[in-house]
């Protein structure tokens, strides 16, 4: 495979790359640094580069032929706010910020794919390199969509990866048609009446309140949707009071709400919105329910689905593909994407790993070339210069 023989080449300049973003993590919309250190290389690489798309995205555009066909190659760039526990030379120099969910990967292996591609200039069309800012709920897909990506940056099909924890470096997993779930965030203000903590009889008790209210939502997976539906509804945080010996004038519930099917997103917000405000008012108090959908379900294209695994097959062989991995409940917004053009997002094993989002992750530097191979073996298919 020259591709991959060739990104090996270069194999520290990407591990330099990822663990200098690692040591530097920025989160959604502050990407500010992160943008400057993709733009300069890109140019470095004799590319054209667009800069603050959806506020601190970057498009790099390669050209090579006289094709009019053109591909999108996205990788996501924004950090998280948790406090990183590795000791490693590389670990976080931000207080309170790091790269729990391996986007550092993702950009060192965007990157890597365009030195790759703008060397080789193996392919007929135009490639544009999309590096997206604050992927993590807070809408940076959605703000390049609104800066006019796909009309300034015209793609015929969009591609994206992930790493995935557990899956073995070398080996990939995709699967067509739904593949990750829809996700919402909620907060439930739950006003009640403030009294003396000796004198609760006195009060109307939001916490008791919210308390009751917490436990009837976990019946909505269980007794509003279809067994044979996936659902979650997850309480995440609970806010009340400032003192020991008072009864607050309220309470708030957050959490966060997953659904493939549109039925079923319908069927939660309904019955969310209907238990929050019954039980509140079954204890004198009442609830404004606040309810956002902030990723739609992933749908990967058949077609471009099927032609991402045969690239990863061509990589790493038919035997470290899974072409039928099991649905996740876990959202990307990335959706918003495919949800304008066709195309795909596949996992890149990133081996034995903790979790994603946990303070001790870390991106498996052995899954760089496999990664930015994949991008470049899509550019290099799908433009192919006999076709």
């Amino acid at each position: 495979m020259r591709a991959l023989s060739r990104i090996r080449e270069f194999e520290q300049t990407m591990i330099g790359w990822r663990h200098d973003l690692h040591m530097h993590p920025e989160i959604g919309f502050e990407e500010h640094r992160t943008s400057e250190f993709i733009a300069r290389t890109l140019a470095g690489f004799g590319l054209e580069v667009h800069r603050n798309i959806g506020k601190t995205g970057v498009v790099g555009r390669l050209a090579v032929g006289d094709s009019r066909r053109s591909i999108g190659l996205r990788a996501d760039m924004d950090a998280l706010p948790i406090e990183e526990i590795n000791q490693f030379s590389h670990r976080s120099t931000v207080p309170g910020r790091m790269h729990a969910c391996g986007h550092d990967g993702h950009v060192a292996s965007l990157l890597g794919a365009a030195r790759y591609l703008s060397e080789a200039r193996q392919f007929n069309g135009v490639v544009h390199f999309i590096f997206q800012p604050a992927e993590e709920g807070l809408g940076g897909a959605n703000a390049m969509l609104a800066d006019g990506l796909f009309e300034r940056f015209p793609c015929d099909v969009v591609f994206g990866f992930h790493n995935a924890p557990a899956l073995p470096i070398g080996k990939f997993s995709i699967r067509g048609g739904v593949m990750m779930a829809g996700g919402a965030f909620f907060d439930i203000t739950v006003k009640g009446k403030g009294a003396h903590g000796a004198h609760p009889e006195q009060s109307v008790d939001p916490v008791l309140t919210a308390s009751h209210v917490v436990t009837a939502l976990q019946s909505i997976a269980s007794r509003n949707v279809a067994a044979v539906d996936a659902a979650v509804v997850s309480v995440t945080k609970i806010e009340a009071g400032d003192a020991y010996n008072v009864v607050p004038n309220q309470a708030v519930i957050s959490g966060t709400a997953r659904w493939f099917k549109p039925e079923v997103l319908d069927v939660i917000k309904a019955n969310l919105r209907r238990i929050a405000v019954g039980v509140a008012e079954g204890f004198g108090a009442s609830a404004l329910v606040d309810f956002r959908v902030i990723f739609v379900p992933l749908v990967n294209t058949q077609g471009e689905a099927a032609f991402a695994a045969d690239v990863a097959a061509e990589i790493a062989g038919e035997a470290n593909v899974d072409r039928a991995r099991s649905l996740m409940m876990g959202s990307e917004d990335f959706s918003f994407m495919l949800e304008k053009v066709p195309g795909a997002y596949i996992n890149v094993g990133n081996g034995e790993s903790a979790g994603l989002h946990n303070p001790g992750y870390d991106f498996n530097d052995e899954a760089l070339p496999y990664a930015a191979t994949i991008y470049a073996r899509l550019v290099e298919r799908k433009l192919a210069t006999n076709s």
